[in-house]
């Protein structure tokens, strides 16, 4: 369903669990960046009516799933601390040349958005079917789904407001620059990498 052409190395959920409150932080950071990703499209496309309708549930949605990481983190006795580069991201959104229409770049950030929302789903999933916390199998299970439909919202909207082959090809592309990163990452203690 994802589409994503290279699954996560399976020794990542192994480094995860080992590591479970880094994994927790970067989480948080992950859901704070989420939530700062829809409000910035809200920003820049406000002439896109449709779109702001939808990101405002979606921002107050991130910012519970960010309360929910930082519980969780709190109950550990973890302090969330301070954000830490995402190459995963940082390279993905290297994909796209810059410019081009507004219409152009509304469309690579939601196929970023999408992209990064499938990616952080397959995590989920891996996390929730390997840790032996069952608490936090559960956690995981639960926000996999919202991260699915986050996915699927970004992929939808970029077919709705481009043109649909042109995108087809475009998020087919990305998928397999993508593929590219992953064969590199999947090795460190952080959701994407």
């Amino acid at each position: 369903m994802l589409g994503l052409k290279l699954p996560t190395d399976p020794r990542w959920v192994n480094i995860a669990e080992k590591n479970i409150d880094e994994i927790l932080i970067d989480h948080a950071h992950c859901e704070l960046k989420a939530a700062s990703t829809a409000n910035s499209l809200i920003m820049s496309f406000p002439e896109y009516s449709e779109l702001v309708s939808e990101m405002v549930p979606l921002v107050k949605e991130e910012m519970t799933h960010f309360k929910l990481v930082h519980e969780r983190l709190l109950k550990r006795g973890v302090k969330l601390g301070k954000d830490r580069k995402d190459l995963y991201v940082n390279n993905l959104v290297k994909f796209f040349p810059k410019g081009g229409s507004r219409t152009t770049q509304l469309v690579h950030r939601l196929l970023y958005a999408a992209l990064i929302e499938a990616r952080s789903c397959e995590r989920f999933r891996l996390l929730s079917e390997h840790i032996q916390d069952k608490d936090l199998a559960k956690f995981y299970r639960d926000l996999m789904v919202s991260e699915a439909n986050h996915y699927v919202l970004f992929l939808n909207f970029a077919r709705q407001f481009g043109e649909r082959k042109e995108v087809d090809q475009k998020w087919n592309d990305l998928l397999n620059y993508e593929a590219d990163l992953m064969k590199n990452l999947g090795t460190s203690e952080t959701i994407h990498g």
